[in-house]
């Protein structure tokens, strides 16, 4: 365990060398903070630091910089994250509230982490796995013809067209419709399925194929939309880090064009705490000199999805994190209202 004089050296030399971006000297640092030695004893813990692996030498004559672990140890030791002042929050609101839909609050959401943090913005839509059904619509478009709209507790919505082997009339459609709502409103996807199972059985013999066809309709909706989205936004501010990053950002920005290295890289919704993985921590090898800041959202207590940013180690972490964080509230707030 480093003492915590030596825990605050390397607190002071992570955020001269986030904020200057050039490596950090025994006497710059003596000079910038008060650290209460002398020169002589923040040489000494800072080769202490460097023999545990917590700063390393990036040339000869240099100072020193942190490296994974040291960031590792300076993000499980932060007594605060940073947060946002007034204005920033209100901006936040602001530009938040005025979202129509949910593809508008996705939209907006990335564009906002962007520049909030200066840094790639990823933001998973609300996972239909985990979300449950809100309101199922019938809508006669001709006489054999029905517009099937699914609406989600997050605000998710979406559309199928039906055609019927036969015409259905608007006395049936609005039976099947209340049947329906009466059934499964509330309840999660994966629950949907046995609940309507026996619906057709309840009508004439004549509309049961056009009832069996619009329930076939919705199941498969409920199976297709199971796949994840995501949206990604602020890739140039990575051109912002280039000597960030040892040889190139290519492999960085081919690792965010999968989209299965991105949900990974955010983790499970059901983990609905701000996480932070440095460098190495990253299972893909394109990320290791990258950090993912990434927090859960949600309508309720439950995350229904992440959103986080990715950017060079040499990250403001407490400013990264407050801004995530903040912004998740902001989300979770207007899924609830919608």
């Amino acid at each position: 365990m480093l003492s915590e004089r030596r825990l605050e050296v390397l607190r002071a030399i992570v955020q001269d060398y986030v904020g200057t971006e050039e490596p950090v000297g025994s006497k710059a640092l003596t000079e910038r903070h008060a650290l209460g030695v002398s020169p002589a004893t923040v040489r000494n813990d800072m080769a202490v630091l460097e023999d545990e692996g917590y700063i390393q030498q990036p040339h000869t004559s240099a100072g020193r910089v942190p490296t994974d672990k040291g960031y590792r140890l300076f993000v499980d030791r932060l007594t605060s994250v940073k947060p946002l002042s007034g204005a920033e929050r209100r901006a936040i609101g602001n530009f938040l509230d005025g979202a129509v839909d949910l593809d508008d609050v996705v939209a907006r959401t990335v564009r906002l982490l962007a520049q909030l943090t200066r840094q790639v913005a990823i933001v998973q839509y609300p996972s239909l796995t985990r979300s449950t059904v809100r309101h199922v619509e019938l809508l006669a478009l001709a006489p054999a013809r029905v517009m099937l709209v699914l609406i989600t507790d997050t605000g998710r919505v979406e559309q199928r067209l039906v055609d019927a082997p036969a015409p259905i009339g608007e006395t049936v459609l609005a039976d099947l419709r209340a049947r329906l709502n009466s059934r499964v409103v509330g309840r999660r996807f994966s629950d949907v399925p046995p609940l309507v199972q026996e619906l057709p059985e309840g009508f004439e013999p004549d509309d049961r194929p056009s009832v069996q066809v619009v329930l076939a309709t919705l199941l498969e909706t409920l199976v297709e939309e199971t796949e994840e989205r995501i949206m990604l936004g602020g890739t140039a501010n990575l051109t912002r880090f280039g000597h960030d990053f040892p040889l190139t950002i290519r492999p960085v920005l081919e690792a965010l064009e999968e989209q299965v290295v991105l949900l990974k890289l955010l983790g499970e919704a059901k983990d609905s705490g701000v996480t932070v993985r440095i460098g190495h921590e990253n299972f893909h090898e394109g990320l290791n000199s990258t950090s993912v800041v990434s927090v859960g959202y949600g309508s309720g207590d439950e995350a229904v999805a992440k959103l986080g940013v990715v950017g060079p180690t040499r990250m403001d972490y407490p400013g990264t994190m407050g801004a995530v964080r903040a912004v998740a509230r902001y989300v979770g707030q207007i899924l609830a209202e919608s």
